[in-house]
C-alpha cells in the first residue's frame, strides 16, 4: 500500500514474521544497526513515530486507552462526513473492514464495523467510540500517527508500537477544512492484516476528498453570508473599521487591520457572542489589547438555518483610554503596551472593570477587607495588588489558616507579629481557621490596630455557621473576585503574564488566534490557576514557538468544535446568570433588567439548565 511513497512492512513477501519481529525488537531496544548496504524493513515514518512513543515513556506491552464516555460531537465534521461514511458502510457491508471517524484530538466518534469477528477484535483492543487514539496514549496507529504526520498514514502488523494492535492494518488520513486548513479529524479504515487489500488506499483517499468537498460546500454558504454583509458594510463608510468573523474566518478592511492585534479578533468574537446573547444587534465599548477603546456595533449574521457569524463595526471612542494617544480617523497610535510583569489587574471584561472600581474604592480604607471568590480566581493577587498600591515599601505578611490546626499557638503568634510589624497582613482561607483560635482572632479584629496596618482575608464565600465562619462578620468591607468563566475575553490579557512566569525566553511565546479562541470558549472550573497550569504545559510542548492548538493538553482542545450558535447560547447563559446574581435571585427584577417577560426568563433558565438554587454570589458596585 503506497500511501506515502513506501510499502507497509507486512506486504513484503520476503519478510517472514519472525524476521520482522526480531528486527522490531532490536530497533526498540536501541540496537538498530544493520549491515552496510542494507535497509531497514521499517519505513522512516514508522521509526520516527516509534521514537516519539519512546520519548513519552510508552511501553509496547501496555493496553490502557483513555476513555471518555460523554464527549462533545463535532457537528461540522459529522455534517460533512456522516453521509459519506454511511455510503461506505453500505459498500463494505459485512466485509472484513471497519470505518472509523475520529475528531481532531484522535478520539473515535464513530465506528462502522464489518464482519462480527472484526467487530469483536476491535472491541477487545478498545478501538471504539469514546477511546482516544493519540500517539501519546496508544502509540503508532492509523489515527494518531496521521494527526502527528499531518498526512495519510498506513500502519500494519508489527509497525504498531503496541503489541495488542499488531493484528490490524490501519489506513488513516487527516480531514482538513478546505478554507481554514485546520485539521478537523481523521478518517480511518481498519482490517485484519490477513485481509489487507490494495483497494483500501483509493477508498480512503476518495472518501477524504468527498468529505472535504462537503465541508467546503457547507462553509461556503456561511462564508458567502459573511462576505455579503462585509462588503455591504464597507461600502457605507470607508473610515469605519469593519470586521466580519466567526470561529474560523475573519474578514477585515484596512481600517480594522490598523486597529486590531492578533488577540483582538478572538476577544471581539467573545464580546459579540456575549452581547448578542439576547438579541440580534448590540452596541458598546470594547477595550482592545493596546489600551485603545472603540465604540462597537455587533450584528448577528445568519438565516433560519443557523448563525453564520457576526459583523462588527468600530470607531475609536471619543474619549481616550488611560495612557493612549489622541485618535483621529482610523490612523491610531496605540498605547504603549503594559509590561507583563507590571502590577495591574489585567483584563478588559465588564467584570474586571467592576473589580478595578471596587479595588480603587477601598485602597485608602483601613478597615479589615474580605476578598471572596471561587478557588483559583486570583484573590491573593488582588490582595498583593492592593498592598502595592498603598504600601509597597512596607512589609507584606501572608498566612494560611489551613495550617493553623497544626500549631494554633505558633500560628496566632505569627499573625499578631505581622500586625505589629505594620504594612499588610493577608490571611488566606480564613473560613478554615482552627476553631479554638476563632475567639482570639475575633478579639484581635475588634481591637483598633495602629495606623498603616491593613488586614485582608480570603474566603470562598462569607457564609458559614462554624466558629471560623462567624469570624467573617468582623470584616465590614468585602469584594468578590469574579470567576474566569464570566470573563473569557480577559484570557488575552492574562495569558502573557502566565506564560511569562513559565519561560525565561524573551520575547515569550504568544497564543495563536485559534488557540486563544479555544481557551476563551472553555468554562475553567479551576479559574486562573487552572489556566496557568494549562499554559505551563503548552509552553513546554511548544519548545519556544508560539502556542498552537496542538500544544494544549488534549482535554482542553474541545471548544474549537463549538458552532457559533453554541457560543451564543453559552453567552446567553452567562448573561442570565449575571442578571440573576445582580438581583440576588429575584426573577422579576432580573427579567426587567434583561427586558424580557418573567415567563421567558423561566423558559430560558429551563432550556439552559440554570438551577435557581445554585446561583453565583454577587456584590453590586
Amino acid at each position: 500500500m503506497d500511501l506515502d511513497g513506501e510499502e507497509a512492512t507486512t506486504v513484503h513477501p520476503d519478510q517472514p514474521a519472525t524476521a520482522l519481529r526480531k528486527e522490531r525488537e532490536r530497533t526498540l531496544d536501541g540496537d538498530a544497526a544493520l549491515p552496510v548496504g542494507t535497509r531497514s524493513a521499517f519505513r522512516d515514518d514508522i521509526l520516527t513515530s516509534w521514537r516519539r512513543c519512546q520519548m513519552v515513556g510508552m511501553a509496547p506491552t501496555s493496553e490502557d486507552v483513555p476513555y471518555r464516555p460523554e464527549f462533545e460531537r463535532p457537528n461540522r465534521l459529522l455534517r460533512a462526513a456522516g453521509p459519506v461514511i454511511d455510503r461506505l458502510a453500505e459498500q463494505v457491508g459485512s466485509g472484513p473492514a471497519s470505518i472509523l471517524l475520529a475528531d481532531s484530538d484522535a478520539q473515535i466518534i464513530d465506528r462502522r464495523a464489518g464482519i462480527r469477528a472484526l467487530e469483536e477484535a476491535l472491541d477487545r483492543a478498545m478501538v471504539a467510540p469514546g477511546f482516544h487514539y493519540a500517539e501519546e496514549y496508544t502509540g503508532t496507529n492509523g489515527i494518531g500517527s496521521a494527526l502527528e504526520a499531518r498526512k495519510p498514514f498506513v500502519v500494519s502488523g508489527f509497525e504498531h508500537y503496541r503489541e495488542n494492535l499488531q493484528e490490524f492494518t490501519c489506513i488513516g488520513s487527516p480531514l482538513r477544512h478546505p478554507i481554514s486548513g485546520v485539521v478537523e479529524g481523521v478518517l480511518d479504515v481498519t482490517c485484519r492484516v490477513s485481509d489487507t487489500q490494495e483497494l483500501m488506499k483509493p477508498l480512503v483517499l476518495a472518501a477524504v476528498r468527498e468529505i472535504e468537498s462537503r465541508m467546503y460546500a457547507d462553509a461556503s454558504r456561511r462564508e458567502q453570508m459573511l462576505l455579503e454583509r462585509f462588503l455591504r458594510a464597507g461600502r457605507r463608510s470607508s473610515s469605519t473599521a469593519v470586521l466580519s468573523l466567526n470561529e474560523d474566518v475573519v474578514m477585515a478592511n484596512t481600517a480594522a487591520s490598523a486597529l486590531l492585534d492578533m488577540s483582538d479578533q478572538a476577544s471581539l468574537w467573545e464580546w459579540a457572542c456575549r452581547m448578542l446573547g439576547t438579541g440580534d444587534e448590540c452596541v458598546g465599548d470594547v477595550a482592545l489589547s493596546g489600551g485603545l477603546v472603540v465604540d462597537a456595533r455587533a450584528t448577528r449574521i445568519g438565516d433560519r438555518d443557523g448563525t453564520a457569524g457576526v459583523l462588527v463595526e468600530m470607531r475609536p471612542a471619543a474619549r481616550e483610554s488611560p495612557g493612549s494617544a489622541p485618535t483621529g480617523g482610523h490612523r491610531v497610535r496605540r498605547a504603549r503596551r503594559t509590561d507583563a510583569r507590571s502590577d495591574v489587574l489585567p483584563g478588559r471584561s465588564v467584570a474586571v472593570a467592576r473589580l478595578r472600581d471596587e479595588v480603587e474604592a477601598v485602597v485608602d480604607d483601613e478597615r479589615p477587607l474580605l476578598l471572596c471568590g471561587e478557588p483559583g480566581t486570583g484573590k491573593l493577587f488582588v490582595a498583593t495588588h492592593l498592598h502595592r498600591k498603598r504600601r509597597h515599601q512596607e512589609p507584606l505578611t501572608v498566612l494560611d489558616a489551613r495550617t493553623s490546626p497544626d500549631d494554633p499557638g505558633a500560628w496566632f503568634d505569627r499573625l499578631a507579629s505581622g500586625i505589629d510589624g505594620g504594612g499588610t497582613v493577608v490571611v488566606r482561607h480564613l473560613a478554615q481557621l482552627a476553631p479554638d483560635l476563632a475567639g482570639r482572632v475575633e478579639a484581635l479584629l475588634e481591637t483598633p490596630v495602629g495606623s498603616g496596618v491593613r488586614i485582608v482575608a480570603t474566603v470562598r464565600t462569607r457564609e458559614g455557621d462554624s466558629p471560623a465562619g462567624r469570624t467573617l462578620d468582623h470584616f465590614p468591607v468585602s469584594i468578590t473576585v469574579p470567576p474566569l468563566r464570566y470573563r473569557g475575553e480577559d484570557i488575552a490579557d492574562l495569558a502573557p503574564r502566565l506564560i511569562g512566569a513559565h519561560t525565561a525566553r524573551r520575547p515569550a511565546p504568544r497564543l495563536q488566534p485559534s488557540t486563544l479562541r479555544t481557551l476563551s470558549g472553555l468554562d475553567w472550573p479551576g479559574n486562573v490557576r487552572e489556566l496557568g497550569a494549562v499554559l505551563a504545559t503548552a509552553v513546554t510542548r511548544s519548545l519556544g514557538s508560539d502556542i498552537a492548538h496542538e500544544h494544549l493538553p488534549p482535554e482542553y482542545r474541545d471548544s474549537t468544535n463549538r458552532s457559533g450558535a453554541a457560543s451564543l447560547q453559552r453567552a446567553e447563559r452567562d448573561i442570565l446568570l449575571e442578571a440573576l446574581a445582580e438581583t440576588h435571585g429575584n426573577k422579576l427584577a432580573a427579567a426587567e433588567r434583561l427586558g424580557i417577560a418573567r415567563s421567558t426568563l423561566y423558559r430560558k433558565m429551563r432550556i439552559l439548565g440554570i438551577d435557581e438554587n445554585r446561583l453565583p454570589a454577587f456584590r453590586p458596585r
